[in-house]
Parts: C-alpha cells; structure tokens; sequence
C-alpha cells in the first residue's frame, strides 16, 4: 500500500504520516530521512529526531539524494519524510540531479525502488502552491519539481491525503 501525505508548513501532515506507519502490521519500520544536516544545529535536530524515532522502532536510513540507492534489509514500512527536502537536494546539490526534469526522474523512480522492496510506503509531500505568486527563478525551478513529483506520486500512490489543521482530506482512496 503507497500513501502519499501532502499538506502545508506545520499542517500535521507528518504527525499523520507517522501515525498511519505506526498502524501498519508490518515491521521493519524505516524512516528514510532526507534532510541533509549544514550545520551543527541541523546536526542536533537530525540526533534528537533519530533518539524519536528509535522509541517506535525505526529503523533510520539517511537519503539526501539518489533515492534509488536504498536497499532495505527486509520487507516492512517505510516512511519517507520529506520529498520537499528530497526535491531541494535533488535540484541544488551538487550530488543531486540537478534539473527539473533529472529530479522528478530520481524521485519517481526511487519510489518506485522502494515501492518493490516493502509492504507500505508513506510518504510526506509539501503543498507549496498557495504561498504567492512572484518567485525568483530558482524557486520556481522548485516548484515545478514539486508540482510535476506531487503529480506523478499521485499517480502510483493508492491513498492520497492532504492534511490541513491536522485533519486529513482523501483525494484518492481512504483509509480502512
């Protein structure tokens, strides 16, 4: 089962996201990480979330980018947390792909390298559309990436969600 969870800054969409892993009978759980640490602060956020996460039995495996790298050990859950920052890293980082359309490609087809080595996959996705209408050139790079992968997840996932106050709205699917 693939669920795709989007919804804005601070919707509760990863709160969700977790809780539907969480329900899930089948273990191993993975939590595929993809926010590249810069400095020593985003280095204490990374430990203290990995501390989180070991207390429900997840298992962290560090992807910034090249998504179609990770190999599972077993059959279990995986929660992808978050294809916003796996996008940025995709684009502007120097091991990323680095188009659009390169993104888009290393994304869909990480997915689907997942999808092939688990039993569900959860995966959070932004919803940035609704922030404003004059971007610099980069940004709108960004969210044409976001726009073609929340496209093209939508399409492979069973179950597709947006979370806005920290209530879930299925567009595909529903949950049992």
């Amino acid at each position: 089962m693939f669920t795709l969870v989007i919804g804005g800054a601070a919707s509760g969409k990863s709160e969700y996201a977790e809780g539907l892993v969480l329900l899930s009978p089948h273990r191993p759980r993975y939590y595929i990480a993809t926010m590249e640490p810069f400095d020593e602060e985003g280095r204490r956020r990374v430990e203290k979330h990995r501390r989180m996460r070991a207390a429900k039995e997840f298992e962290t495996v560090e992807c910034y980018t090249n998504l179609s790298s990770v190999r599972l050990s077993a059959r279990g859950t995986v929660l992808l947390e978050c294809i916003g920052n796996l996008a940025a890293n995709e684009l502007y980082s120097p091991s990323g792909a680095g188009t659009v359309e390169g993104a888009l490609s290393a994304i869909a087809g990480g997915v689907d390298t997942l999808l092939a080595q688990c039993e569900d996959l959860v995966a959070v996705g932004n919803e940035v559309f609704t922030g404003g209408s004059d971007y610099a050139a980069g940004t709108e790079d960004y969210l044409r990436l976001m726009a073609g992968v929340n496209r093209a997840l939508a399409q492979k996932a069973d179950r597709v969600c947006e979370v806005v106050c920290g209530l879930p709205r299925y567009y595909k699917g529903a949950v049992e």
